[in-house]
């Protein structure tokens, strides 16, 4: 801007000079005739002050006028000419008029907004930054590395099995849940049952009546590989037999009961009081390996090394014994006097002895790790007449 107003100014400047009055040749006059002459002091006073230059204020004028104008002209064009706004974009409308005005149905648990359309109406979808695939279908056997903290129970919740499922097809084990120990290597199987090496001689309806399954499941199961038209099984060959089962070991028979077992019977001590209810054992209610099951008789009971058991009922104690005791560790066994015999193993400590008689809730040792066990915590079995039951059944 500054320059054009520049070039303007020196436009009008050599304009106006073109057009300037030349002044006048004056004709030479005689000396006799020459006009009377004021002296230099008085001639200065009376000189006219310098006239003002009109064609300079006139082309200010003009600069002025045309640098207003083009503003206005400016201004003038932005406001004839607005910006376009990009409008959010809007719902498909219905082809039909109809579909406008008409409420469209909701469906139900999803949410309808209304758009800025008249009537208009859509389904908000919620935004995902991560796609979710959906997992597939598993049909063959994966395996498993143990890490410490890790149990039967949690190990089956992991994989949607059954404990016992784990213990029949990993024969490391030896059908007991407390012989899983970290960095050992387990076989995963695709659903419960087990798998068996088929034998000469062995048909799909006898191999299903052994294992309790259906030969259906055996042949319709992908993982075996057997063709629809010709059901057949090569000899040797290790096959999956879903919903299988077989006898576990019952390892609590390892460690005799030691006390009436009968209601009314004498211990070895001769008798002691007589438990009218059962109470929980220890301070906490939570499970924290393996809970009962065919594979596991017993409740593993959450428990720090060094917290108090408590006796479960009234009783006298017919076994307190440490050691490794078919991998009990040390372990606590009290006649309820009426069938009922409690046992408390992988104890650190000991508190009473045999024949010592206990009431309800007295504290009989402290929870540890010690026999078949890793991790701190108390094995706690109920026993009628020799036999296991669930302890959930009598203990409050």
């Amino acid at each position: 801007m500054k320059k054009v107003l520049e070039k303007t100014r020196s436009f009008f400047s050599t304009l106006g000079s073109r057009f300037k009055r030349k002044p006048r040749e004056q004709k030479p006059v005689p000396a006799a005739s020459e006009p009377i002459t004021t002296p230099r002091g008085q001639s200065a006073q009376n000189v006219n002050p310098k006239k003002v230059d009109r064609f300079a204020i006139i082309s200010w004028v003009v600069t002025l006028l045309l640098v207003a104008a083009l503003l206005g002209g400016t201004i003038f064009y932005k406001n004839s000419h607005p910006t376009a706004q990009v409008s959010a974009a809007q719902p498909t409308k219905s082809p039909t008029s109809e579909s406008s005005t008409t409420t469209q149905p909701q469906i139900n648990n999803v949410p309808v907004i209304a758009g800025s359309a008249g009537g208009v109406s859509f389904i908000a979808r919620k935004l995902q930054l991560k796609t979710n695939i959906p997992e597939r279908e598993r049909y063959e056997a994966i395996n498993y590395r143990v890490s410490r903290g890790d149990a039967m129970l949690s190990l089956a919740e992991k994989f949607n099995l059954t404990s016992e499922t784990l213990l029949y097809v990993n024969t490391q084990l030896e059908d007991n849940p407390h012989n899983l120990k970290p960095g050992m290597e387990l076989k995963i199987p695709p659903v419960d049952g087990l798998y068996y090496t088929w034998k000469d001689g062995d048909t799909f309806e006898s191999v299903a009546e052994k294992f309790n399954t259906t030969a259906d499941a055996i042949i319709n199961i992908p993982g075996n590989r057997v063709d629809l038209t010709d059901p057949k099984i090569e000899n040797g060959v290790t096959v999956m037999i879903p919903g299988g089962s077989r006898e576990l070991r019952n390892w609590t028979q390892d460690l005799a009961t030691s006390g009436g077992g009968e209601s009314g019977s004498t211990n070895v001590c001769g008798g002691g009081p007589v438990a009218s209810g059962f109470g929980w054992p220890a301070s906490s209610h939570n499970i924290s390996g393996n809970g009962y099951g065919p594979g596991h008789l017993a409740l593993d009971i959450q428990a720090n090394e060094g917290e108090p058991v408590f006796a479960a009922g009234s009783g006298i104690v017919t076994m307190a014994q440490g050691g490794w005791n078919y991998g009990y560790g040390n372990v606590i066994q009290i006649d309820h006097g009426n069938g009922y015999v409690t046992v408390y193993a992988h104890l650190s400590v000991i508190n009473v002895g045999v024949c010592t008689p206990v009431g309800q809730g007295a504290v009989i040792g402290a929870s540890g790790n010690t026999g078949n066990s890793f991790g701190a915590h108390l094995h706690f079995e109920v026993r009628i007449g020799g036999s296991n039951i669930n302890p959930y059944t009598v203990v409050q």
